[in-house]
């Protein structure tokens, strides 16, 4: 079994990794070009993101906190 989880933790540490090296480079190509990357305008999709972070008071501050101790790479 602890073997079945570390796959899976590598597996979607990997893919994670993956798309967030995605993000830069579709904000990069947005910002160069002005077209949408697969269909999604990313930038659009940012600014709603942090905005609903701001509005959304205590509760968006904790969501905030929760998603930053995602990313934070503890080793």
């Amino acid at each position: 079994m602890e073997k079945v989880i570390n796959y899976l933790t590598g597996f979607f540490g990997g893919l994670m990794a993956v798309m967030m090296s995605i993000v830069p480079v579709t904000i990069l190509w947005y910002v160069l070009t002005g077209g949408d990357v697969w269909g999604m305008d990313v930038i659009t999709n940012l600014t709603i993101l942090i905005n609903n972070f701001g509005t959304g008071g205590f509760t968006g501050l904790v969501v905030l906190v929760l998603l930053a101790g995602l990313f934070v790479n503890e080793k």
